[in-house]
């Protein structure tokens, strides 16, 4: 397949430019989307940029920034934020050398010492930070912020496509909080979004800011021609469905294309694969050549990642082999070809790798190896798809009912509440004011002459300090070593599953094993371990459906969407092999039982569909249970979410239902909103399942149709034949 070369297009600028940003810019003309984007900021229109890899998205906020801090009487200040500090630190080098007049700018971070954070409060008019400092290091202090955000112009979110489900939920009321606060120093900021390509990003950015974002989407920078292929790795065996390893396949191509003087760059999906794919490149290359290809990845000491960046800018390395670290925001010129080791999930996650190649406009290759799960085979049996299927929307959700009522608390003790936040949080304001004064975190103060009720925050300290923004709201398990070291964290209710004592926990590409969990400490006790391993948790799972908010029917098929109560018991867990997946052995388990409370979306599958099918009832519980684990496998496609941040149920008899059904839960407490997205899209989601299963050469199921790798029950029962007649009929309907 081939994406054509597509010239540049330039527009003018409705009004022109101060002559003094004019001459610190090394611009001769602004491409289409540059000039749409630039005029509609500077008209106070907020707007978001989607457009691809190497399409000058800074300057979209960068030229109006510059103009407002050039003002010759009251200049404009502005808010930078980015999903990570050294996007952060990156933005600030690439302001500070285009010199503008005017611009005074400073990162505002945890790593900002505190002499520095009192000099970027007194004279930065443009600070750049992230969205944890924003909501608890800015928003609680805002009286020292005063002169600031009475200035405050612009606030920027970049790489927008990287906050959704639970992280883009909370950010949603962090960025109404600013709103609020701006507002009351006498601001009113336009908001500039910036994103790879994802599918309807003007509703993601308005979701986020709670304001209309027009959409920039039209590409005009130039395009060079790009040979888009996908490679899937010969199969070994058509009854298990096992193929080469992709990691073997990959390092094969890397090693062609480097010998054949191609500067590629290969994208994997652990740090694990990241090595052995690199030094099998390096392996099969001549002596001479093999220094000029490295691995990149986290983990490796600042001093090597900084040398490693170094060669690779200016064009001392052949190939670099990497996992996604490589992906957000960096910008790497001259190289020829990018090969994946693994569908990274989504069609826009596929470009912004694709897109590392080409960007000086020479042309380019993409090569996809396809993994062994649902979704990759999914891609590799419709390759076409790759290049004309629209890039999944992101999905968020501000009324998940955990996430409002904590950052409601936080902004009633910034400042006290009334009726006219409604603006800020419509429809949702006076329910969550509600359930928190009820549970007396807030009091309500009553109308005087001199204003409407107001309510104020009744706790002591600041909760701002109490809620992480990439978590759900039951909190986290801190994991740490026996000395003390902090490791990682999990999700309180997700702690059983993957922090039970003997559980496998991968973190930064270091294998380790929890020794001990304290769930009242919420604190697990790993040592290190050798990555041979790895585990999965076996659970028994009850779904209750406590509310049903919308309904459609498709032929016979009854698709619902609604609350779901999910109570989980980690009754045990088994190890398995890395390397071949072999069994062995289970041990048990006795923990308590968990509760979530979240969304969902399911399919109710009544008797005569059943029959239609010639599923008897023995074969029932195989046949949902394989289109469980395959429509889960594939939603992917239709939000950008992952395999793991979902669930699923499947039963011959569901009890508030009256009938079979398969049912797939947002894993996040509340909803990260893709139960909605896989409701909206309940047709083609089934669609792509069946594909999926159907497509499938082995006989009995396998990974890369119906075996789920986190399947509580150790897949088991799976009845792919079954599964194939039911989702026909279902899809017929």
């Amino acid at each position: 397949m081939h994406t054509p070369v597509s010239p540049s297009r330039t527009a003018e600028l409705a009004r022109p430019l101060p002559p003094e940003v004019v001459a610190a810019l090394d611009v001769e003309a602004f491409w289409e989307h540059q000039a749409q984007a630039i005029d509609l900021a500077r008209a106070g229109r907020s707007v978001v940029v989607a457009t691809g890899t190497a399409s000058g998205k800074s300057l979209c906020y960068q030229v109006p920034i510059a103009e407002a801090a050039a003002a010759p009487i009251r200049c404009g200040s502005a808010l930078m934020v980015f999903p990570t500090k050294a996007l952060a630190h990156d933005q600030l080098r690439s302001l500070t050398e285009c010199c503008f007049p005017g611009v005074i700018a400073g990162t505002y971070d945890g790593d900002t010492g505190t002499e520095e954070r009192a000099w970027v409060r007194r004279q930065a008019n443009v600070v750049l930070t992230n969205p944890e400092m924003l909501h608890s290091g800015v928003l609680p202090h805002h009286d020292r912020w005063a002169t600031f955000l009475s200035r405050l112009r612009y606030v920027v979110v970049d790489e927008l496509h990287s906050f959704r489900g639970i992280f883009g939920s909370h950010l949603a009321h962090v960025l109404r909080r600013l709103r609020r606060l701006a507002n009351r120093y006498g601001a009113d900021p336009t908001f500039v979004f910036c994103s790879a390509t994802i599918g309807e990003p003007g509703r993601l950015a308005s979701a986020l800011c709670g304001l209309p974002v027009e959409e920039v989407v039209e590409d005009g920078s130039p395009q060079g021609e790009r040979l888009v292929a996908i490679w899937n790795p010969p199969a070994l065996d058509e009854v298990t469905g096992a193929r080469v390893s992709g990691n073997h396949e990959t390092a094969g191509l890397v090693a062609d294309l480097v010998g054949d003087g191609r500067r590629t760059m290969a994208f994997c999906r652990g740090r694990k694969a990241t090595e052995v794919v690199a030094a099998d490149v390096q392996r099969r290359l001549p002596a001479r050549s093999r220094g000029r290809v490295k691995a990149y990845r986290g983990g490796y000491l600042a001093e090597e990642r900084r040398e490693l960046e170094e060669q690779l800018f200016a064009g001392r390395l052949d190939g670099i082999v990497a996992t996604s670290a490589l992906e957000l925001g960096i910008d790497v010129g001259g190289l020829d070809a990018v090969v994946l080791n693994g569908f990274p999930g989504t069609i826009a996650s596929f470009w912004q790798q694709a897109g590392r190649a080409g960007r000086d406009g020479q042309p380019s290759a993409a090569v996809l190896v396809a993994g062994n799960d649902q979704l990759d085979q999914w891609v590799a049996a419709h390759p076409g798809e790759l290049v004309t299927r629209r890039p999944e929307p992101a999905v968020v959700n501000p009324a998940n009912p955990f996430v409002a009522d904590a950052h409601l608390r936080c902004a009633a003790q910034e400042m006290p509440l009334s009726h006219t936040d409604e603006r800020y949080w419509p429809g949702l304001l006076d329910e969550v004011v509600l359930r928190l004064t009820q549970r007396e975190e807030l009091e309500v103060r009553p109308a005087t002459r001199d204003r409407d009720p107001q309510a104020m925050y009744s706790g002591g300290g600041w909760p701002a300090h109490g809620v992480g923004l990439r978590v759900g709201a039951g909190g986290a398990v801190k994991l740490r070593t026996h000395e003390g070291e902090p490791v990682g964290t999990v999700e309180l209710a997700r702690a059983c599953e993957q922090a039970h004592p003997g559980a496998s926990y991968l973190h930064a590409g270091q294998s380790w094993r929890v020794v001990d969990l304290d769930l009242e400490g919420r604190t697990a006790i790993v040592e290190p371990d050798d990555g041979t391993t790895y585990t999965v948790a076996r659970t028994d799972v009850d779904i209750r459906i406590v509310g049903r908010d919308a309904r459609h029917r498709a032929g016979a098929l009854d698709i619902g969407l609604g609350a779901v109560e999910v109570t989980q018991r980690v009754t045990g867990f088994q190890r398995k092999e890395t390397m071949s997946g072999q069994s062995l052995g289970v041990e048990s388990l006795d923990l308590p039982p968990s509760t979530l409370r979240t969304r969902a979306f399911w399919y109710v599958v009544p008797d005569e569909v059943l029959a239609a099918a010639g599923v008897d009832r023995t074969a029932v519980p195989g046949a949902l249970h394989a289109a469980e684990h395959a429509a889960i496998g594939v939603l992917p496609l239709f939000a950008i979410c992952d395999r793991w941040d979902v669930g699923g149920v499947s039963t011959p008899h569901q009890r508030e239902l009256g009938a079979a059904a398969i049912v797939v839960y947002d894993g996040y407490e509340g909803g990260a909103g893709v139960a909605e997205m896989g409701f909206e899209a309940a047709g083609r989601h089934l669609a792509a399942t069946l594909d999926v299963v159907s497509a499938c050469p082995c006989v009995a199921g396998c990974p890369s149709c119906v075996q789920s790798p986190k399947c509580g029950n150790g897949n088991d029962p799976l009845d792919k034949t079954a599964a194939i007649a039911l989702l026909r009929v279902l899809t017929t309907t």
